[in-house]
């Protein structure tokens, strides 16, 4: 064979071994992405109740507060199924309906309640459903459980802001009334600021003291009186009687 010959059946065999080498690789791509993808639905469907046994509830709320389809529902702190449809029924009135794991069906009795909430502080809205009575009867396909409307963050946000507003106007009265207490101003304003005032007020309670003291010793010098001496015992007889 001449060298030309072998030059031509060398690159031929390379081109051979490189078209199996991109076979082979292109075979492990699709089969990664196969089971990828397989594993994907998988999860997906173990998270929208797909290839579990489910059974639907329902609930009418006056507002979701930004609830949405396939949000989570939960049980004692346990998903237990998802938010399967939501409809306006009226201008006030909002239904939701609840896709629940069969599983879970004995602990959740008729007379259930549920209430919107959030999973921690800022995350997506969820539906936890409160447990009932111990003793009823387990829940069936198709009931209609009572709802708890959910506190608004803007109605607490309002709240916020008028007791704020309260303890301003509080504060600034206070300010006020300090302010004249210390002029003088006011009954209670001269009687701490005043010194005349305070020191009149001094002498008054001085003069009760030294009245109330000169009371007692008349009262003392009456009791030894020859005149009401007699009198006190026989006051003091019918006392004892």
């Amino acid at each position: 064979m001449s060298g030309y010959a072998r030059f031509l059946t060398n690159v031929k065999n390379k081109i051979m071994e490189k078209k199996t080498g991109n076979k082979v690789r292109l075979g492990i791509f699709v089969a990664v992405s196969v089971v990828l993808f397989i594993a994907g639905i998988y999860f997906i469907g173990q998270r929208q109740q797909m290839f579990n046994s489910t059974f639907q509830i329902s609930g009418i709320f006056k507002d979701i507060s930004g609830l949405q389809i396939g949000n989570n529902v939960r049980f004692s702190g346990i998903n237990i199924g998802i938010v399967e449809d939501i409809q306006q029924v009226t201008d006030s009135t909002v239904k939701v309906d609840l896709q629940i794991d069969e599983h879970a069906r004995k602990f959740i009795k008729k007379n259930v309640k549920a209430v919107i909430g959030s999973d921690g502080l800022m995350g997506n809205k969820i539906i936890s459903i409160i447990p009932g009575t111990p003793g009823k009867q387990e829940i069936s396909n198709g009931d209609r459980i009572e709802t708890i409307q959910p506190v608004s963050i803007d109605d607490i946000l309002v709240n916020v802001k008028t007791t704020s507003s309260n303890l301003a106007s509080i504060t600034g009265d206070l300010s006020a009334v300090m302010k004249s207490i210390h002029e003088g101003k006011g009954t209670i304003g001269k009687l701490l600021m005043d010194s005349t005032m305070a020191q009149n007020v001094g002498q008054a309670m001085v003069n009760i003291k030294q009245g109330a003291g000169g009371f007692k010793q008349n009262m003392d010098a009456a009791g030894h009186s020859f005149l009401l001496k007699g009198y006190l015992k026989k006051k003091k007889k019918e006392d004892n009687k």
